[in-house]
């Protein structure tokens, strides 16, 4: 039995999908802030998805949950970067007090392996690009990349001090479809509010790395079979960038719209903590054998055709 943490959010549920695909039995933990039970919908009745309601900020929930499990899956977070420049302890709870809660279960419940969900934010604004997983000291500069970073240091020390085999995954930007927030997922309402315009925040030349979330799944899976060491560290990305300029147009080319009038709010970054360009160096990844199926521009245009079909434009 496998435990997945925040197994019906969007990535979440993608990975749930993978794994039942692998012929191995899920048991999914999320309290539903973000995640949808529509997601996991197609494994009601196979008899290979068990759905555990509750908050990893509930010790005797996630330890409950956590009986039979061999592998954990550790992907609830707070998906909303900018969330936490509002509500400042959101990234403290949801992200590290609830990856220490999901720790602590694993060892009170003799449960070996985890694999976590990082992101390329613990880089903050690195001088250097691509960024490779050696980079440091690094500094982020949203709480979001801080509750990731750690959250890595308690993983490796678990792993160091009680014995656990880790897999740390650094995210580049991950779209797809389910997708629940996001700029494209923005820019589609802000369409869908009024079709003759679209706010882009920022000057538009934010750029990033993007894979897609069924890459994303895929890389993880391999990497989870192919290293044997007991932290394993690696970026997850598709090796090249996309500029939110770019990612606006494609989401207007494929929303079919006419005489749409994309407008900039101006300034190098969308909100505080925005780092304006990341470009992940993945040759550690590629190394391995792994070879994603879309690279950045693809999966944005992929995910633009998903969400406009289920958000409807």
């Amino acid at each position: 039995m496998h435990l997945v943490t925040g197994g019906a959010g969007f990535i979440g549920s993608h990975l749930v999908d993978a794994l039942v695909s692998a012929g191995l039995k899920v048991r999914v933990f999320d309290n539903f802030s973000s995640g949808r039970e529509e997601f996991l919908e197609h494994h009601k009745g196979t008899g290979m998805v068990d759905i555990h309601r509750g908050d990893l900020l509930d010790i005797g929930a996630i330890s409950s949950a956590m009986k039979g499990v061999e592998m954990v899956h550790h992907l609830a977070a707070n998906p909303d970067i900018r969330l936490g420049t509002e509500v400042t302890d959101t990234d403290l709870k949801q992200g590290t007090l609830a990856t220490y809660n999901v720790l602590e279960a694993m060892r009170k419940e003799g449960v070996p392996a985890i694999s976590f969900a990082s992101s390329s934010a613990i880089y903050g604004e690195a001088d250097q690009m691509p960024t490779p997983e050696t980079y440091g000291p690094v500094m982020p500069i949203s709480l979001y990349g801080a509750s990731k970073l750690g959250s890595e240091a308690l993983i490796t020390a678990w792993a160091g001090t009680f014995g656990a085999n880790a897999w740390i995954h650094r995210f580049a930007n991950i779209v797809g479809p389910r997708g629940t927030h996001g700029v494209i997922f923005d820019f589609i309402h802000k369409l869908k509010a009024d079709p003759s315009r679209l706010e882009v925040l920022g000057n538009g030349m934010q750029e990033k790395s993007y894979m897609s979330a069924e890459d994303c799944v895929g890389a993880m899976m391999h990497l989870i079979g192919y290293c044997e060491l007991n932290v394993s560290l690696y970026n997850l990305g598709t090796g090249d960038t996309c500029s939110v300029r770019r990612i606006a147009e494609i989401v207007v080319e494929e929303s079919g719209l006419e005489g749409v009038s994309i407008e900039y709010t101006g300034g190098d970054r969308g909100w505080a903590g925005d780092v304006p360009k990341t470009s992940l160096e993945v040759g550690r990844l590629l190394g391995t054998g792994f070879e994603p199926n879309m690279a950045s521009e693809e999966a944005i245009r992929h995910t633009a055709r998903a969400l406009i079909s289920e958000i409807g434009l």
